[in-house]
């Protein structure tokens, strides 16, 4: 999960969206007649407890600019019009439930403002925060909230349950990193946090940034023919986001933690929806916090914006194990997003279907590949039984079967499906100029495309249509009739993903990819939290390897604090080894950690301080220029 830039920065008025067809009107109104509209218990669990709210349902960020606003989706009232899934439009009206909530006596959360939720937890002298949102301006506004409603406590600790931005990126609005030093506040988080929530956000986080905004629709106009939702909430807060490391580390299940006079149990679950999660009970409360395990979806085996393939086994697996711990002793179970589920039985329910339908997502998988389907084919193939998948929490609102499917298959078997016609295609853009020539040209492709809008066939038009867009991205009409297929594609979706996937492809087409910052996942926090060893790494992927062809560089790195590394670049890569020093280097460089990190950061703008480099200067300048800087608004729709 990546925090989403100001999406109002627009240059000129957008292209309008256009119409639901008759196809996609009569395809979403056939959805009322497959689910269980009449069943409102979701409703009723979502406002249950609710104690308060911001009344203007907007909050600022630290530079003025607006980092919350639900006015926003004004709109999601009513049945839902045509150019919106009811059942998405359904999932979109839950989640426009915000504010404070009880949960049980000593136990709130605030809900719907921002994508995650933050859980309090009352202890004898102050409070527990699990989870902390995506920035410190919703975090910040989250606390405040609660603190209009119950009495005025210090934080005294704040636990992670996982490594995604979404749950920690806020935390620079609720405590103060000094306190966390001095051991006045502890921050806890399961094994290998660190390490995945830096890693996931700087390795690849250029691309899964730029990915991010076509997966919330960030740059959509929040409207029945734009954004609606992102599954799991409303979208990100906008802000700044930060990462204090945790000064306590939970290492495997059954581990225990008092804090404050309150008694947390620990169930390890990493490789599910996060390398790094955990799940928490609270034996006082009769609480159980599945972190992201349970929600109120299908959840992600992939998840669009790019991140490893999650276990499905080990998934399934974790919430049985969590039945068996906890079932019998749990009255409500709550997690990071969504509402929270009330009543032992139904718990065990809601918790059992779940994991059914991950076992069943994954085994069936598995066999129709051991059958030699291929990845797009079992997809199409697999539907989850009536029992499972017409339950509301089963919906696809943030993973889909089609997508899970297909993330299985990856997991086990890769990319490749083992026909040689498919081992080594060309480059997008070549084979596109080379189809579009055998189909008779661009105007006979298009022609064709146009019979088949017409029939409803938007998963082809948008096929075709790209290949022909690749060819010739300056063939306006092209990029208008996939624009058009992919638009209404988007409008019948059940998921909010896929949706906003769709109109931000159609958005781009139509108007080109927009001029801003894009999505900065390099923050200052993320940098500091970096070992050594990571920002090593992290240099070694922005090597430009043609640049650095025929090069030989050798630096030694001295941090001061007793820790060396000896650097060298041969044959285009750049090796390192902890713990030696290099014979006969170009250069050393005698820094700390921080300045390195600038160095690294700074690329080619920003040169070593010369009084921190001893040997040849010039052969550190040429390495910290042949280093890549990623575009961060790359284009994704078009070549």
């Amino acid at each position: 999960m990546l925090a989403a830039p100001f999406a109002h920065a627009q240059q000129a008025a957008p292209v309008p969206a256009k119409d639901a067809t008759a196809i996609t009107r009569q395809d979403n109104l056939a959805v009322y007649k497959e689910l269980p509209f009449a069943d409102k218990t979701d409703f009723e669990d979502a406002q249950r407890g609710f104690m308060g709210t911001i009344p203007t349902g907007t909050f600022k960020a630290d530079d003025g600019r607006t980092s919350w606003d639900l006015n926003k989706y004004n709109f999601l009232k009513g049945e839902a019009p045509d150019t919106v899934n009811p059942s998405l439009w359904r999932i979109a009206q839950l989640n426009m439930f915000n504010g404070l909530f009880k949960v049980t006596d000593r136990v709130y959360q605030v809900r719907g403002l921002d994508l995650a939720n933050m859980t309090i937890v009352e202890g004898d002298t102050g409070v527990i925060l699990i989870d902390v949102m995506v920035t410190r301006e919703a975090a910040r506004a989250a606390l405040d909230l609660y603190f209009q409603h119950r009495p005025k406590k210090p934080v005294v600790a704040v636990i992670y349950t996982h490594s995604h931005a979404d749950h920690y990126g806020g935390v620079r609005g609720v405590i103060d990193e000094a306190d966390v030093k001095s051991g006045k506040v502890k921050v806890v988080a399961p094994a290998g946090f660190l390490q995945e929530a830096v890693a996931e956000n700087i390795f690849a986080g250029n691309a899964m940034g730029r990915r991010s905004l076509y997966q919330y629709g960030a740059l959509l106009p929040p409207s029945t023919r734009g954004q609606v939702d992102a599954g799991l909430g409303k979208t990100t807060s906008a802000g700044n986001l930060g990462l204090i490391p945790p000064s306590d580390t939970i290492e495997k299940t059954g581990d225990t933690r008092t804090i404050d006079g309150v008694q947390f149990e620990f169930q390890m679950a990493p490789g599910t929806e996060a390398p790094s999660e955990m799940l928490i009970y609270m034996p006082q409360f009769k609480v159980l916090d599945t972190a992201e395990d349970t929600t109120h979806t299908l959840h992600n085996l992939y998840t669009l914006r790019g991140a490893q393939v999650r276990d499905a086994a080990n998934w399934w697996k974790t919430l049985n194990e969590a039945i068996l711990r906890y079932g019998n002793r749990t009255d409500v179970v709550i997690a990071q997003h969504h509402w929270p589920t009330w009543g032992q039985q139904k718990i065990v329910n809601y918790m059992a279907d779940q994991r059914d339908m991950f076992k069943y997502l994954h085994d069936q998988s598995l066999r129709l590949a051991n059958s030699g389907y291929t990845m797009t084919e079992i997809a199409e193939q697999i539907q989850l039984p009536d029992s499972i998948g017409k339950k509301w929490y089963n919906r696809g609102y943030y993973g889909s079967v089609n997508h899970d499917a297909k993330a299985i298959y990856q997991r086990y078997l890769g990319w490749y499906d083992s026909n040689p016609a498919n081992l080594h295609p060309y480059p997008p853009e070549e084979e596109s100029k080379r189809f579009v020539d055998f189909m008779g040209g661009a105007d006979a492709v298009m022609a064709k495309a146009k019979q088949s809008f017409d029939k409803g066939d938007y998963r082809w038009v948008a096929t075709v249509m790209n290949k022909v867009v690749f060819a010739d991205p300056s063939n306006k009409a092209a990029r208008n009739l996939e624009a058009d297929a992919l638009e209404q594609l988007g409008y019948q979706t059940e998921n909010p993903t896929w949706r906003n996937e769709y109109l931000m492809g159609a958005f781009e087409l139509r108007n080109g990819v927009p001029k801003l910052k894009g999505v900065n996942t390099a923050t200052p926090d993320a940098i500091a939290a970096m070992s050594p060893d990571l920002l090593l790494d992290y240099m070694g992927i922005r090597l430009n390897g043609p640049k650095a062809d025929g090069k030989h560089t050798v630096i030694n790195w001295v941090l001061g604090d007793g820790r060396k590394y000896g650097i060298e670049l041969r044959n285009s890569v750049l090796i390192y080894t902890e713990g030696v020093t290099l014979a006969n280097p170009d250069a050393t460089l005698t820094m700390s950690k921080d300045d390195f990190a600038g160095l690294l950061m700074g690329g080619q703008q920003q040169q070593a301080d010369a009084s921190k480099v001893s040997g040849n200067s010039q052969k550190v300048t040429e390495l910290f220029g042949m280093l890549d800087r990623f575009d961060p608004m790359f284009n994704i729709v078009t070549t």
